[in-house]
């Protein structure tokens, strides 16, 4: 699967109708909580211009860099038929995303990983989670949080309002054979930014 494409070169901030009024991020000293990242991503995919001003590409998703609450990270991310993210994580970033146009699958592990020192885990039985999302639907996680984005539509786009805080430090991207979960790269925000 290949990297998105950024809708907007210079992934220019996007205020969202939450934004402050001054088009800047909130100035508060506390950070958002998890409830709070969940009420802005439903709020922004409520938001039919916005929603409406991603530009979708057929053969890659496509993205639009927001301003999310008390200074988290938020993207607005167009979904291709057949697309998703692959496994990964958002390290100690906890976050939430809702389904703003069409339908995503998540599926996950609820287990906790490492943070670090190990490049080879066996997973054992009943820790897969699959949740369907249709377009309304989220949900919030907590830090390294391990899944994978689906749209696994043949012929629809979808569309996507996701948050984090902090800001995302890295990414890890996994590989899944059977049990076997493989650490394959750590991303940082240079790599997607």
């Amino acid at each position: 699967m290949s990297s998105p494409r950024s809708a907007v070169p210079t992934a220019a901030a996007v205020p969202s109708p939450s934004a402050p009024a001054t088009g800047g991020s909130a100035t508060s000293s506390t950070a958002p909580t998890v409830a709070e990242l969940m009420d802005f991503v439903r709020s922004t995919a409520r938001d039919e211009a916005l929603i409406a001003s991603l530009p979708l590409d057929p053969e890659g998703r496509t993205w639009i860099r927001l301003d999310g609450p008390g200074g988290s990270e938020a993207w607005l991310i167009g979904w291709p038929p057949g697309t998703g993210t692959g496994w990964h994580d958002h390290a100690d970033s906890f976050g939430a995303f809702t389904t703003a146009a069409g339908a995503l699958t998540e599926h996950s592990l609820a287990v906790r990983l490492p943070t670090d020192g190990w490049k080879t885990l066996e997973l054992t039985d009943r820790v897969d989670r699959s949740r369907e999302l249709a377009t309304g639907q989220g949900r919030a996680f907590g830090q390294n949080h391990v899944h994978e984005v689906l749209n696994e539509s043949e012929v629809a786009h979808a569309v996507s309002v996701h948050a984090y805080y902090p800001p995302l430090p890295r990414i890890r991207r996994f590989s899944r054979t059977g049990a076997v979960l493989r650490l394959e790269q750590t991303e940082r925000p240079e790599d997607w930014q």
